[in-house]
């Protein structure tokens, strides 16, 4: 220690015996003045101010320039008192205040450095906010566009390992990480009200779905709300379809369409007239296709219904229903074939499923209902049309078959009796059955033109038989047209 002035302020001593004491008292009171609770104006300027106030001091950086100021070493601070500049070298460990940045800095061996930057711990801080102000409710707050937390790896005394830890107090409590939009929640990751991990997501920050729970027993994870992605494309009329980047396999329904009713006999009272047979249903296929088979794009075919016969004229068979890649027909449904007017019903159509055929006319009863049954899945046949005998005697059609007999049933057209057939209904919740009915089969009259037969319903049924008459015999029912469904599931 120098005998005149303190080891680490250099504050000058009082000798014994020294004349105007005040001197040197008032000379290490400036310099604790300057030193104590050091603030500084900034680091950054390296011009010398021209009108500094007393008490004012700077930092000085590399290159500073000035008649005082060039003299002083970069890092010592220039402090302005009683009208002149002094030198001041704060020691090791000294701190100061910038106030044009507004940080503490502290001096180091290697120069003056940010206080954070030799704070080795810092305990029991009651808030801490970064780029924000925390407040109590949330004592640690941090305004930032990125974060990383980042192992200290062995070569430096860690592990290599890195694990952020969230521990709740008992079971019922909380344990979460909450993701919000504009400070309002819409998804929570974590142990809520229990040991079960749950992922929950919420529209309104109100309302809350619980999408994934992994049971901490046995690891085994459910889907309240299930996993699968479904999407369901229908096809009234052809088209293309691109698979969804999404979907691993694609589920295809295929429905033929249905037969136009056969026209009913017209002829001389005393004769046999015949009504039309029925139009049978379209054939039903099904099939599930890995997505990477399908090579892209794939057309669409929707057969037409079959038109229905005039008097005396058989009804048209129903178009094939058809999905083809490049051409090559990936899977196909044909239509129902036409009712004849000699009172044939039409067949149903060739697919994975034969169609339901169509009724028949019977010469000396009812005609028969559409089929339903051989195809419980399928659309209905329709119904033959009623025949009048030599005798004069006008028989009704018969009913038409219903769609998904066996599935969500549609009901088929109503028989004619001294009427047309009615038109066959689609099913009633075509998300579950796309299976129409088929129309029913026009009544035979023995005093004018036959009766009408019933258009097929929604999708593939086939069209009722028109009734025989005096003359002219009744026009069959259309058939239906068919229906392609693909449904890509993920």
């Amino acid at each position: 220690m120098s005998d005149e002035t303190s080891a680490r302020l250099g504050m000058p001593f009082l000798a014994g015996g020294q004349l105007q004491k005040h001197v040197t008292l008032n000379a290490a009171l400036s310099r604790l003045d300057a030193l104590v609770h050091l603030g500084v104006s900034s680091r950054a300027l390296a011009v010398q101010p021209g009108d500094p106030a007393d008490g004012e001091a700077w930092l000085l950086p590399a290159g500073a320039t000035g008649s005082a100021w060039t003299l002083m070493e970069e890092g010592s601070v220039a402090a302005f008192q009683d009208g002149g500049w002094v030198r001041l070298d704060p020691p090791v460990g000294a701190m100061a205040f910038v106030i044009d940045e507004g940080r503490a800095v502290i001096r180091t061996g290697e120069g003056w450095v940010s206080l954070g930057d030799v704070l080795g711990t810092v305990d029991f801080i009651d808030r801490l906010g970064v780029g924000g102000s925390a407040d109590e409710a949330n004592p640690l707050i941090a305004r930032l566009n990125g974060a990383l937390f980042t192992a200290l790896p062995d070569a430096d005394g860690g592990t290599g390992d890195v694990r952020l830890s969230l521990s709740k107090e008992s079971a019922a409590d909380v344990g979460s990480v909450v993701f919000q939009t504009a400070f309002a929640a819409r998804a929570e990751i974590g142990l809520v009200g229990e040991d079960r991990l749950s992922i929950k997501v919420s529209p309104d920050g109100e309302v809350w779905h619980e999408g994934l729970s992994v049971d901490p027993s046995d690891g085994r994870v459910a889907f309240p709300k299930g996993t699968l992605r479904r999407e369901a494309t229908v096809f009234a009329a052809p088209g293309g379809y691109v698979p969804p980047t999404w979907a691993r396999r694609i589920e295809v329904l295929l429905i033929g369409a249905g037969g136009g009713g056969g026209g009913g006999q017209g002829a001389a009272a005393g004769t046999l007239r015949m009504g039309g047979g029925g139009g049978g249903a379209g054939g039903t296929a099904q099939a599930v296709w890995p997505v990477e088979a399908l090579a892209g794009a794939v057309t669409v075919a929707v057969g037409p219904g079959g038109a229905g016969g005039a008097s005396g004229a058989s009804g048209s068979s129903g178009g094939h229903s058809a999905v083809m890649l490049d051409g090559t027909p990936l899977l196909r449904a044909f239509g129902g074939g036409g009712g004849a007017p000699a009172g044939t019903g039409g067949s149903g159509g060739l697919a994975g499923r034969t169609g339901n055929a169509g009724g028949p006319s019977f010469a000396a009863s009812a005609a028969s209902a559409g089929a339903a049954s051989s195809s419980p899945e399928g659309p209905g046949g329709g119904g033959g049309g009623g025949a009048v005998t030599a005798a004069n005697v006008a028989h009704p059609g018969g009913a038409g078959g219903a769609g998904g007999v066996m599935a969500v049933s549609a009901s088929g057209g109503t028989a004619g009796s001294a009427a047309a057939g009615g038109v066959g209904a689609a099913a009633p919740l075509v998300e579950l059955c796309r299976s129409g009915a088929g129309g029913g089969g026009g009544g035979g009259s023995a005093t004018g033109e036959g009766h009408a037969g019933g258009a097929g319903g929604l999708w593939g049924a086939g069209g009722g038989g028109g009734g025989g008459g005096l003359s002219v015999g009744g026009v069959g029912g259309p058939g239906a047209a068919g229906l392609v469904v693909l449904t890509a599931v993920g």
